[in-house]
C-alpha cells in the first residue's frame, strides 16, 4: 500500500485524512507543498481533462478547475493582440503551454481565483511566470523544468502544492467509492471524445467548419470533467461559458451562455482603454471588469471606480452590448446529456451559438431539432451522456 497523508477532507474538522491505493505507488509525486482532499479531486479530474485534450487536439493544453469543475479549458493556440490585452499579457511572449494556460485561466477569472491548475506538458518557465503571479492552490502536470520548478517553489512562501503525475499512468477499467457507509462500483467513464462523434448531423444545417469542429469537441471534453448538469461554450480553441452541477439543464444553459457573453464583452475596446491605477493587483482588475460590466460603475456597485481607475469610463448601453456581441455567431455548444426542450436552443441562439452537440435521445428531439433548423443551427447528435458525479 501507498499512502499520503492530507491536511484534512473536504472540510478541516473532516480529520484525519489520507490518499492510497491498495496495490503498486500513488500516480503522482508532490514536489511541493502539502495538498488537500479537494486539491487532489481537482488534480486527478483536471489531469485527465488536459491529457485527453492534448491527444484531442495534438496541442499543449490546460485546464483552471474550482471545486471539481473547470472555469476553463483550452488549447495552445497563439493569442491575437485583442485577446492578449483583454488577459494582461504579452501576445508574443508566451510558449503554447503559457497561452493554453491564460486562456484557461481568462476564460472567468472571478471563478478561477484560487484555482486549481492542470498543464499536459512539462512546465516551462514561461507557464510558471504566469502561475507565479495569480491566486492559485496549487497545479499538476507531467513535469518540470528546474527554473519553473524553483519559481514555483518559492509560491505561498514555499507551500504551493505542486504534483508530478505519471503521464503515461492508467487506472484500473473499475473504480469504487464509499457514500454513508455503503461501497459503489462501476466501470470507469472511458468514453473516448473523438472526430466519430461528429458524424451524426440531425439538422438540415450540416456545414460545420474545422474550428468548430474542434470547438465542438473540445466542449465536450469539459463537460465529461465537469460536474452535472453541465453545458460549455466554446469559440476558437477554448471553454468562455461552463454551466455546472445545476438540477435543470435550461440553468446550465443560462449561466454558460451568460459567461461567454461576459467573456466577449472583455474584449471590447472600451475596456482596452481603461487606464488604471499604480499597483492595483491583477483580481482587482477583474472585479472592476465585472463591476463595469454590471453597472457602469453606478452608486449601487461593490466597487468605487476612483481605487482602480484614473478616469470613469463611460459604460455600455445595452444597444452598444447588443452590437459587439452580434460580432460572434460562431460559437459551440455542447450539453453532457440530452437537450430536453427548445428552450435551451432558443436561449443559446442569442448567445451567437451555430453549432450544438449533445447526447440525443430526448422524448422531444423533434420539437429541439425543429428548433435548431428555425435558428439555422448545425447540431449532432452523439448517443453517449457523459454525466459526470
Amino acid at each position: 500500500m501507498d499512502e499520503l497523508r492530507l491536511r484534512y477532507g473536504i472540510n478541516p474538522h473532516q480529520q484525519p485524512a489520507r490518499a492510497f491505493v491498495d496495490q503498486g505507488s500513488l500516480p503522482f509525486r508532490v514536489l511541493n507543498g502539502e495538498p488537500g482532499f479537494i486539491n487532489l479531486l481537482d488534480a486527478l479530474n483536471s489531469w485527465q481533462l488536459v491529457r485527453e485534450l492534448k491527444e484531442l487536439s495534438g496541442l499543449p493544453a490546460a485546464a483552471s478547475f474550482k471545486h471539481v469543475s473547470p472555469a476553463g479549458a483550452a488549447i495552445g493556440k497563439p493569442l491575437s493582440e485583442e485577446l492578449a490585452c483583454a488577459l494582461g499579457v504579452e501576445a508574443n511572449s508566451l510558449s503554447p503551454l503559457a497561452a493554453a494556460y491564460v486562456r484557461a485561466r481568462g476564460a472567468d477569472p472571478m471563478s478561477s481565483f484560487g484555482d486549481w491548475a492542470a498543464l499536459s506538458d512539462t512546465v516551462d518557465i514561461s507557464t510558471a511566470s504566469l502561475l507565479r503571479r495569480e491566486v492559485s492552490d496549487g497545479c499538476i502536470a507531467p513535469g518540470y523544468e528546474p527554473a519553473a520548478l524553483e519559481l514555483l517553489r518559492k509560491k505561498k512562501e514555499g507551500r504551493y502544492p505542486i504534483l508530478e503525475i505519471q503521464p503515461d499512468y492508467s487506472p484500473p477499467s473499475i473504480e469504487v467509492r464509499q457514500v454513508f457507509g455503503v461501497w459503489l462500483e462501476q466501470s470507469r467513464n472511458d468514453a473516448r471524445i473523438t472526430p466519430a462523434l461528429l458524424e451524426n448531423t440531425v439538422t438540415r444545417n450540416r456545414t460545420i467548419p474545422e474550428q468548430a469542429r474542434l470547438d465542438l469537441l473540445l466542449a465536450t471534453l469539459v463537460v465529461k470533467y465537469t460536474q452535472s448538469n453541465s453545458i460549455c461554450v466554446a469559440w476558437d480553441g477554448q471553454a468562455i461559458g461552463v454551466g455546472a452541477g445545476q438540477q435543470s439543464r435550461i440553468a446550465c444553459t443560462r449561466i454558460a451562455c451568460d459567461k461567454a457573453e461576459r467573456w466577449l464583452l472583455r474584449l471590447h475596446p472600451r475596456i482596452r482603454s481603461f487606464q488604471w491605477t499604480p499597483r492595483i493587483s491583477r483580481q482587482q482588475k477583474a472585479m472592476a471588469v465585472e463591476c463595469w460590466l454590471d453597472n457602469g460603475f453606478e452608486a449601487q456597485s461593490i466597487m468605487d471606480w476612483r481605487t482602480v481607475l484614473k478616469a470613469r469610463p463611460e459604460p455600455l448601453s445595452a444597444a452598444e452590448k447588443e452590437q459587439w456581441l452580434a460580432r460572434f455567431q460562431e460559437l459551440s455548444l455542447s450539453s453532457d446529456a440530452f437537450i430536453p426542450f427548445r428552450d435551451n436552443i432558443d436561449r443559446a441562439v442569442r448567445s451567437g451559438i451555430r453549432y450544438i452537440i449533445q447526447t440525443g435521445g430526448s422524448t422531444h428531439d423533434a420539437d429541439v431539432i425543429k428548433a435548431a433548423d428555425e435558428h439555422g443551427i448545425a447540431m449532432i447528435f452523439t448517443g453517449i451522456r457523459l454525466f459526470h458525479h
